[in-house]
């Protein structure tokens, strides 16, 4: 068997040992689904019926929320996912990967394929659940295909720069509880100048310059385009946000490839 073929079957295996793993995890899958829901649901109608939002269309507030929710989802995935690294890591695992044939590179892109997959699939579904409630009044402006198309790439992306993101920080950081202390300082403040929670169109200068340095940003604004938005007046465009998104997953997904795993 060819060097190519056994790395592939590498990268097979790993990934289905993290989604069996993932499966058996019953408080992991509920509440990483249910949570964004929940907050769906109550923060959503909450404020379009408490509150009558006026900068939205129509004053919908739970439609506009559902990409900001989808990207929620991503980010609670990435974060729930980065675990099997540092239990791999304390039984003694992540040595046994680390001696065998395959290089450090190969080992941590079977990890990670587990991360990304896990976080795209829970992402759709919440875009799935969005799509079957008839008060959720989805546009798919470009049309139901290529939107779902658009969505589909952009949540990839998001996932495949989620997953960097953690592997370089899971590869400096030494427990768990401090990757995820690290995890959440620094990606819910990313998540609530996104744009996920309100429209940054009429934020101040400030406020918006803050925004556009951000990369959650780009994804918020592509999930917009393609599932809220009925035209692109006051969003950033296709091309710069999937310009920035795909730029910003490659390099921090290659960063983190690069970054050797610590085992003692």
């Amino acid at each position: 068997m060819s060097g190519a073929a056994l790395t592939v079957g590498a990268w097979g295996a790993l990934l289905a040992r993290d989604l069996r793993a993932f499966l058996r995890s019953r408080s992991q899958l509920s509440s990483s689904l249910l949570f964004p829901l929940m907050l769906l649901a109550v923060v959503g109608v909450g404020i379009s019926e408490g509150l009558e939002p006026s900068r939205v269309r129509d004053g919908d507030y739970v439609t506009f929320l559902v990409p900001g929710i989808i990207v929620m989802t991503a980010l609670f995935s990435s974060t729930f996912s980065s675990a099997s690294f540092y239990q791999d890591r304390d039984s003694g695992m992540l040595k046994v990967f680390l001696v065998s044939p395959h290089s450090p590179a190969a080992i941590l892109f079977g990890k990670s394929l587990g991360a990304i997959t896990i976080g795209s699939v829970q992402a759709l579904a919440v875009l799935a659940f969005a799509s079957a409630v008839p008060a959720i009044d989805l546009a798919w402006q470009y049309g139901v295909g290529p939107s779902l198309l658009l969505a589909l790439a952009t949540v990839l992306g998001l996932n495949v720069l989620l997953s960097g993101l953690a592997q370089v920080l899971a590869s400096r950081i030494r427990t768990m509880q401090g990757f995820h202390l690290v995890m959440n300082l620094v990606l819910f403040p990313l998540l609530f100048f996104s744009g996920a929670f309100f429209p940054l169109a009429d934020l101040p200068g400030w406020l918006y310059g803050l925004a556009l340095v951000n990369p959650l940003t780009y994804a918020v604004d592509l999930l917009q385009l393609a599932l809220y938005a009925e035209g692109e007046s006051g969003y950033l465009g296709i091309g710069v946000d999937l310009a920035v998104l795909g730029s910003l997953a490659a390099v921090l997904f290659g960063w983190g490839l690069r970054r050797h795993p610590m085992v003692d």
